[in-house]
């Protein structure tokens, strides 16, 4: 947990001139923690941090009381290309950023390229750049001789997503045999669009793929056999995890009460109200200079989406109003939140939920919050999750496991990566994609409203799920293994 002095914790509870600071400083989450890092660690940025050096271990992200050495010390001295198809604060490059930390963290060499870069200045993108330069990522042009020596040189390559294949040819041309052995491709992607021969022809030749559920890895096997006629190599399923610094927020009582406090006044709910919310962000660690430097970093962020299936939650939320005034149950006012809309900019999904919320004239139990980089306020100000991914569902969905860090049951769509993370009726409840879901998912959301008892013992059988697997320690030992079953087998085909 994390610890503050007596003296802050009472000046928070009593002067809101606080709350603008924690709301900034507190919304963390795995994705860009080792970036935050970065910037503690060194004076890569346009305005300098001044953060206990303690706070942070440079090598297991555990904390400067762990003693346990990180799992991936092996990799000291290694070399590491990492080749993502773009830089910006979306999932995958994050995630390979992750990787990035995590590798100089143990001593390993890395160098990072980015295949596809706006032709023009991009604040974001160079703004990250800064902070990877900083920690010793070295940044390299994604074409020339450097990366082709650079490529040939390393002891391990990694392509993230995969888009990310078309810098093989590219890039590489006749060197490409040479360096597909020692090539780990790191894929997220769960749409059907992704398969193509131009992204993915050296696919089965590389030394291995790493998918972050067993869903997404099962649906890539049978897809590029069906579809590509091509056999996927050897595959290994890492589940994501969370950092130390959500956890240090998700575990702080007082925090997490003042967050819910300001949250719920500024939407006009009270404290007894029930809240169900929808978060179509995927969240990271924000500290006041970044929303300085990069105020319209926001607008990059994943605004409300039909494959979100906001739309069938309203639905579902409404028929649950319904049920509960057909059946005369005595419950509290029940909400709904839906964050990642988009005030300036509306699309025509967004305008048709809120028309949707205006016939149905549940106006005053339904909230828009705009698209943000501070979702950890909103985990600490609710009651339940929706995780409503429809299609194949998130291939891991990682609000998921940080929405359970905060002791929040979770309903899920029983697709894809939830499937892994939510155990169904123990953690939360499941329902099935589609229309056919909405009816199951407005009786769960009854079900959670009736039962406060079972509400809360799902939200901390989800905390000890968590704890015992989704942590990132968790994610290093199974990113660990992958690394050195690929490096074996890299060192075996070279000699």
């Amino acid at each position: 947990m994390a610890k503050h002095p007596a003296g802050w914790r009472v000046a928070l509870l009593h002067n809101k001139r606080w709350l603008l600071p924690l709301l900034v400083a507190l919304s963390v989450s795995t994705a860009l923690a080792f970036i935050l890092r970065a910037a503690f660690d060194s004076s890569c940025d346009r305005r300098h941090f001044e953060v206990p050096k303690t706070r942070f271990h440079p090598a297991t992200g555990t904390g400067a009381g762990a003693a346990a050495p990180s799992p991936l010390g092996f990799m000291k001295s290694k070399h590491v290309l990492l080749v993502s198809h773009e830089l910006s604060l979306s999932g995958g490059p994050l995630l390979l950023m992750e990787l990035a930390f995590l590798l100089r963290g143990v001593g390993a060499e890395v160098c990072w390229i980015t295949n596809q870069k706006p032709s023009e200045r991009d604040e974001v993108v160079h703004s990250l750049e800064h902070k990877m330069l900083g920690r010793g990522v070295q940044v390299l042009s994604a074409k020339g001789q450097e990366a082709v020596d650079r490529a040939l040189k390393a002891d391990l390559v990694v392509l993230n997503t995969a888009v990310a294949g078309k810098w093989l040819d590219a890039v590489l041309k006749e060197n490409v045999p040479r360096v597909l052995p020692k090539v780990l491709w790191w894929i997220h992607e769960m749409r059907g669009h992704y398969f193509k021969m131009e992204y993915l022809k050296h696919l089965p030749m590389v030394a291995g793929a790493m998918i972050d559920s067993h869903v997404t890895a099962e649906y890539w096997k049978n897809r590029t056999q069906e579809r590509l006629k091509i056999k996927m190599p050897q595959t290994y399923v890492v589940h994501l995890g969370n950092s130390k610094e959500l956890m240090d927020v998700a575990e702080d009582n007082v925090a997490k009460r003042v967050l819910r406090e300001h949250v719920r006044e500024s939407l006009g709910v009270t404290n007894e109200d029930i809240v169900f919310a929808l978060i179509n962000s995927m969240p990271l660690p924000v500290e006041n200079a970044f929303i300085h430097l990069y105020p319209l970093a926001v607008d990059l962020r994943i605004s409300v989406s039909r494959g979100k299936g906001q739309d069938l939650f309203l639905r579902a939320f409404y028929e649950s109003l319904q049920l509960i005034q057909e059946q005369k149950l005595q419950v509290p006012s029940l909400h709904a939140v839906i964050v990642g809309s988009d005030i300036t900019a509306q699309t025509k999904f967004e305008s048709e939920l809120r028309d949707f919320v205006a016939q149905k004239k549940i106006q005053n139990r339904v909230h828009f919050v705009n698209k943000t980089l501070t979702v950890a306020p909103y985990l600490a100000a609710i009651d339940v999750l929706v995780q409503n991914s429809q299609a194949r569902g998130e291939c891991f969905g990682r609000i998921t496991i940080e929405a359970m860090a905060f002791q929040l049951p979770v309903l899920g769509t029983s697709a894809g990566g939830t499937t892994e993370i939510v155990v169904n009726e123990s953690t939360g409840l499941l329902h099935p994609i589609g229309k056919e879901g909405v009816t199951p998912l407005a009786k769960n959301i009854v079900k959670l409203a009736t039962h406060v008892e079972r509400r809360l013992t799902m939200g901390k059988r989800g905390y000890e799920r968590v704890k015992s697997m989704f942590l990132e320690r968790h994610m290093a030992h199974r990113i660990d293994a992958v690394l050195k079953e690929v490096l074996r087998k890299a060192k075996n085909q070279h000699s």
